[in-house]
C-alpha cells in the first residue's frame, strides 16, 4: 500500500532557540526504558533544540493507535533503528509535554505496511516527565517512489492530536540500501528526489542518525504549537 493521497496539511517549519540550559540538559541526558509505555531515550547524536513539526496527513496506512510498546519489530528483518524522540510545547518556551500519546507506524525493509490484525512496525509510547520516549524499530524500506519515511502521531491530551514524519538522508539510505534485506531490490538512485512532502518539509523533519553497534540511533526533539 502507498501513501499517494498524502499531502502536507501545513508547509511551515520554524527552528527555535532551545532558550536556556535546561533544555540542553533535557535534550541529552536520558536514561534506557525502565517499563513498559515509559521509555526514556540514552543519549546519542545532534538533536535540534526546538522544533516546530511540519505537519501532514496520516495517509491510507494508518490503522489507529498501536499497542503500548517501545519495541516494534516484531523479528521484520532489516538495519536497526533507535528512534529516541522528546515532545514539548514551543508556545511556552519549548516546555516538555509529560503523558502525551506518541503513535509511529512505517513501512519494513521491502516498503510494506502491516494491515489487518498484524500490528508489525506500529507502536505506542507515553512520554515521561521530561517529555522523552523511545522506539526500538528498523530503517524503512522505500515503495512507490516517494520518500522513506516514519509516520508519526503526537497526542498531548483526548482533544488534540499532530501528524507528522521523520525522513533520513539521502547519503544514508544509499548506503543502508546496499545491505541486506534491503539490497533484494533495486533502490531507487535518489531516495528523496520525487516527494514533495520531503521538498515542504525542507530537511526540518529530517533525522539525523548516528551509529549504535550494528545498527543506528537518532534522536529529534519534536515541538507541537
Amino acid at each position: 500500500m502507498t501513501d499517494k493521497g498524502t499531502t502536507p496539511t501545513s508547509r511551515r517549519a520554524l527552528l527555535l532557540t532551545a532558550g536556556s540550559a535546561g533544555i540542553a540538559a533535557l535534550t541529552a541526558a536520558c536514561a534506557r526504558p525502565a517499563t513498559p509505555g515509559r521509555a526514556a531515550p540514552a543519549p546519542s547524536g545532534a538533536t535540534p533544540g526546538c522544533v516546530l513539526a511540519v505537519t501532514s496527513g496520516a495517509g491510507p496506512n494508518y490503522s489507529g493507535r498501536g499497542r503500548t510498546r517501545s519495541d516494534v519489530t516484531e523479528g521484520r528483518e532489516g538495519v536497526p533503528l533507535r528512534l529516541e524522540l522528546t515532545v514539548v510545547r514551543v508556545k511556552d518556551g519549548c516546555r516538555p509535554l509529560a503523558g502525551a500519546a506518541v503513535d509511529i507506524w512505517q513501512a519494513d525493509a521491502s516498503g510494506v505496511y502491516s494491515e489487518g490484525k498484524q500490528t508489525w512496525l506500529r507502536g505506542v509510547q507515553i512520554t515521561d516527565a521530561a517529555g522523552r520516549c523511545a522506539f526500538e524499530t528498523i530503517v524503512p524500506g522505500w515503495y512507490a517512489g516517494l520518500a522513506p519515511h516514519i509516520h508519526f502521531k503526537v497526542r498531548p491530551d483526548e482533544r488534540s492530536e499532530t501528524t507528522s514524519q521523520f525522513f533520513l538522508p539521502d547519503a544514508f539510505l544509499k548506503d543502508v540500501y546496499g545491505r541486506q534485506p534491503y539490497a533484494r531490490r533495486k533502490a531507487p538512485r535518489d531516495p528523496n528526489g520525487n516527494d514533495d512532502r520531503y521538498r515542504a518539509a525542507g530537511g526540518k523533519m529530517t533525522l539525523t542518525p548516528a551509529q549504535d553497534g550494528t545498527g543506528y540511533r537518532a534522536a529529534f526533539t519534536v515541538g507541537l504549537a
